[in-house]
């Protein structure tokens, strides 16, 4: 079972605002009775935990007496804010920035007299408070036939729930042109939902289950679950990891896995790691398992509330007035920054210096035109460019980088292209600027670029909260999920380095750019990966790093990021207890391929058979009757086995522990001690060697010295007396006695 995470899964940047407002209002106000208006976000079980920090919820501001009352990330209508200060109440706003410009734009549209039209879920919060910013005068559509039933108007003003997907944002456009003279519409939906619910219609294309985490009552976790749906894959939408049922996956499964704005990053790694569990660790691949995606987002919605570029508003026939038609009219809130940017943005298509001396025509302004250095000082840079005086690039429009200075980067002579800033045809000075030129240049490049799918290479520049900045002629910006194919903890580690990106997302208005070495590196892994399957077979050798250690075995990549197992067993010929008694990360390894299986994509590796095979040849290491010493690895009921060498073990059956009878194996030894065996049998095709401890002993017991015999003494010389003469005389002698009696 392959399990990947999507983009973009889990907190979006107003959740992870409203969170870390709590938070802090908690420890800012402690003793203080604290309530949010409402869940502070759609997870209970993020509730739960804000509760243990003292933070409590109420339905209504009639149900809080006093202390601190924050308002979610929903917000509400502004007289409820007013009610809460008029109790008395100290008022922290946590209101999503996203929602705070609908609500915005939803009370200038009514101010400017427009009837005010809301497209989303007319009880969800969000909408309610977008309705309150309009005196409760804004009209709720949900679909577009509900559009579609709408009055004939003179002028309507159309603003979204940030949760709503574009397509039926715009099919309810559509049905309100034609209902009234003048339709104006400001697009309020988050990026950040857009960039969700695409990463999750891409995933759920490719896999089989797709798991949506998240609440219940939560509006754009409820829309993933049906975007996914939608896209083919089997789903389920879960709270909690302990809702998911083995039953719903089959046997090569394909899974994938997002979460709503509202879910905590704890919740999907819990759900992850729960899939771990159903196939084991040696049969997952977890793809894409990062927490990162929060602060990714937090950086490209900016913590800023800033106007999306204006989108045209919609000017709309009257009934009956045919010669009229719907034509889009600007929504007067450009950024005075992009204005500029965007004007040197324009299809670089420069004149040649000698158009410009054969014309000597003054530039207008907006142009970019190719120039002669014709002086260089600290200050700026005097550029020829046909006109009747040269112009002049001042210092801060050089695009100067660090501490350098104009001379590092021009000399007199160089031509170079100019975008003109400004002009004085009294006087015929032009200004002009290097950076603005380079810009519109770069910004060209990076369309082909794009529009090619072509592969690009730049130099980090600076670590920032979510990602990585890199210099492409503009400011680029890569996520911290798209820096490597796996979460990278250490972002600091890339700053300097030298990139290889493809462009993910280019928008030249808003002077955009992301990127991601992620999407290089997983097309190299492809590669790689086909290459190994299809030229390698089982019994290559092959150099490889050990990436990561497990319980049981490592992971080695073979090549571009294609890992194989290196299972635990087949480390070396003894026992290994656990990799890291002889593996380490990062260390370089040659290994065997063991097994290849395309279909499962899973690679076998092997150590030992690199290595040479101490069973070789062991008759010429060990005979029979040999006593030497080795190491107790382990005791089992009948024996012990004591190592005699690196992969070379030899059995003492329990009858061979000792001379006297053994019930108990470890009443004799243990793991770890040093014993001194003798060899009793050795069988090299079994791979195996009987071993003896009560022989050795015997064998080493001193033996006994010889009994040496007295010498035989010489025999005294015979006096010629006999035994009977010797008794014959003892009796005359004690018949002598009796008769002196």
């Amino acid at each position: 079972m392959i399990v990947e995470l999507a983009d973009n899964a889990g907190f979006c940047f107003g959740v992870k605002r409203a969170i870390e407002t709590a938070i802090k209002t908690a420890e800012e106000n402690k003793g203080v009775p604290i309530h949010t208006l409402g869940p502070l976000i759609h997870s209970p079980q993020t509730v739960a935990r804000l509760s243990g920090l003292g933070i409590q919820v109420a339905d209504r501001i009639e149900d809080i007496d006093s202390g601190v009352v924050i308002i979610r990330s929903h917000g509400v209508p502004p007289q409820t804010i007013e009610r809460a200060r008029g109790k008395g109440l100290q008022v922290v706003d946590a209101t999503c920035p996203f929602v705070v410009r609908a609500m915005t734009w939803a009370a200038q549209l009514r101010e400017d007299g427009y009837q005010v039209v809301i497209v989303g879920d007319r009880e969800h919060p969000e909408v309610i408070a977008i309705r309150g910013a309009t005196d409760d005068t804004g009209i709720v559509v949900g679909t577009p036939a509900e559009a579609a039933e709408l009055p004939t108007c003179e002028a309507y003003g159309v603003v979204a729930q940030t949760t709503q997907s574009l397509s039926n944002f715009q099919a309810c456009i559509a049905e309100l042109v034609g209902k009234a003279r003048e339709v104006k519409f400001y697009d309020t939906i988050c990026t950040a939902t857009a960039r969700r619910q695409q990463a999750a219609r891409d995933l759920a294309s490719r896999v089989d289950v797709m798991l949506v985490v998240g609440g219940r009552n939560s509006a754009n976790t409820t829309r993933l679950a049906q975007i996914c749906q939608e896209s083919g894959a089997r789903t389920y939408h879960i709270e909690t990891a302990d809702e998911i049922e083995p039953s719903w996956f089959r046997p090569g499964d394909k899974v994938g896995v997002t979460a709503g704005a509202s879910t905590p990053n704890w919740l999907i790694e819990e759900v992850v790691q729960r899939m771990t569990e159903f196939d084991g660790m040696q049969e997952q691949e977890v793809k894409n398992a990062q927490a990162a995606t929060v602060t990714e987002e937090a950086v490209e919605a900016a913590p800023e509330v800033e106007a999306d570029t204006a989108q045209d508003a919609v000017q709309a026939a009257a009934p009956g007035a045919a010669e009229e038609q719907a034509v889009a009219t600007a929504a007067e809130n450009q950024a005075e920054a992009e204005e500029a940017d965007a004007d040197a943005a324009e299809e670089y298509d420069a004149p040649t210096m000698a158009q410009y001396d054969e014309t000597f025509i003054t530039p207008n302004q907006g142009d970019i035109v190719r120039g002669k250095v014709v002086q260089v000082s600290s200050d700026e840079v005097l550029v020829h460019v046909g006109g009747k005086s040269e112009g002049r690039i001042p210092r801060h429009e050089l695009g100067l980088k660090g501490d350098q200075e104009p001379a590092d980067i021009l000399t007199v002579g160089d031509e170079i292209d100019v975008y003109v800033v400004r002009t004085d045809d009294s006087e015929g000075s032009v200004v002009l600027s290097k950076r603005r030129a380079d810009q519109a240049k770069a910004w060209k490049e990076l369309e082909e670029i794009y529009e090619k799918g072509e592969i690009l290479e730049a130099t980090v520049t600076e670590r920032v909260k979510g990602g990585l900045l890199v210099d492409v002629g503009v400011r680029g910006f890569v996520p911290a999920s798209h820096v490597a194919r796996n979460y990278v903890e250490d972002l600091d580690s890339y700053v300097g380095k030298s990139l290889r990106m493809k462009i993910i997302e280019l928008d030249r208005q808003r002077n955009n750019v992301v990127l991601s070495h992620r999407e290089v590196l997983e097309e190299e892994y492809q590669k790689q990966k086909e290459i190994i399957f299809d030229t390698y077979q089982p019994g290559d050798i092959v150099d490889g790093i050990v990436r990561r250690l497990t319980d049981f075995g490592a992971f080695v990549d073979i090549g571009s990021g294609v890992e194989g197992l290196l299972h635990v067993s087949e480390m070396a010929y003894s026992r290994v207890n656990h990799p890291s008694d002889i593996l380490s990360e990062n260390q370089e390894v040659k290994v065997m391929i063991l097994n290849l299986d395309k279909e499962t994509e899973r690679i076998s590796l092997g150590l030992k058979q690199t290595l040479p095979d101490p069973w070789d040849n062991i008759s010429s290491k060990y005979h029979e009757g040999d006593i030497v010493e080795g190491e107790v690895t382990r005791t089992v009921d009948f024996g012990a086995f004591v190592k005699l060498e690196d992969g070379v073990e030899g059995l003492v059956h329990i009858s061979q522990l000792a001379d006297h009878h053994v019930a108990n194996t470890e009443d004799v030894v243990k793991a770890g001690q040093q014993v001194k065996v003798k060899v009793i049998s050795i069988d090299e095709d079994a791979r195996r060697i009987g071993l003896s401890m009560k022989e050795a002993q015997r064998d080493a017991k001193p033996k006994p010295e010889p009994v040496q015999e007295a010498p035989q003494q010489e025999e005294p010389e015979s006096s010629g007396i006999t035994i009977g003469e010797l008794v014959g005389d003892l009796g005359a002698l004690l018949k002598g006695s009796d008769d002196d009696e």
